[in-house]
């Protein structure tokens, strides 16, 4: 396999030439499929709780964060396309298995506090740090998308976005895509 440099913010790094594919070691397998397991376990764990105690208005904040996670990260990894460092495909940026993870963590601890939030913002913390060791994304990838999760948990989880009226949607005009967003003062 060659290895290309490149140059990305000031740090070199080195990345498969196109149509390379890095090859894992065992480990780095392993630590991709734990990230997969927690990053599926995290808000499968959290809706149960959510339905449990039956608290619907959570239920509301929580389909709302994943629903502008999952729509920022997919907006974004189509119109950005930035190859993987494995060299696996062109949907590098940003992470979803971190905003996914991070969306929960967010979520819990504005829900419900520090105690769920906490044990969940560490198993976050690892599926990012996965996901680089696993060479599946950069660290940059990883910041993007625990960022677009948490966001999206600190806008909805609060009455923040009912008191100002926030709207928040896709659009589209068939070549180009974005996001359209507004709120009352």
């Amino acid at each position: 396999m060659l290895l290309l440099p490149s140059m990305v913010w000031g740090q070199t790094y080195f990345e498969p030439a196109a149509g390379d594919v890095y090859t894992p070691t065992k480990l780095q397998k392993r630590v991709a499929t734990s990230t997969d397991i927690v990053m599926l376990a995290l808000p499968v764990a959290t809706l149960a709780g959510v339905l449990i105690e039956r608290d619907w208005q959570g239920l509301i904040q929580g389909v709302e964060t994943a629903g502008a996670t999952a729509a920022a990260t997919l907006i974004l990894k189509y119109a950005v396309s930035e190859r993987r460092p494995d060299g696996s495909d062109m949907h590098s940026f940003p992470s979803g298995h971190t905003a996914a993870s991070f969306a929960t963590a967010a979520f819990l601890q504005r829900r419900y506090g520090w105690a769920f939030g906490a044990p969940a913002y560490a198993l976050a913390a690892y599926v990012g740090w996965g996901r680089v060791y696993s060479k599946k994304h950069h660290w940059w990838d990883v910041i993007a998308g625990g960022a677009i999760g948490a966001a999206s948990a600190y806008i909805f989880t609060k009455p923040f976005a009912k008191k100002h009226n926030l709207q928040i949607s896709p659009v589209s005009d068939g070549r180009n895509v974005g996001i359209y967003a507004s709120m009352e003062f």
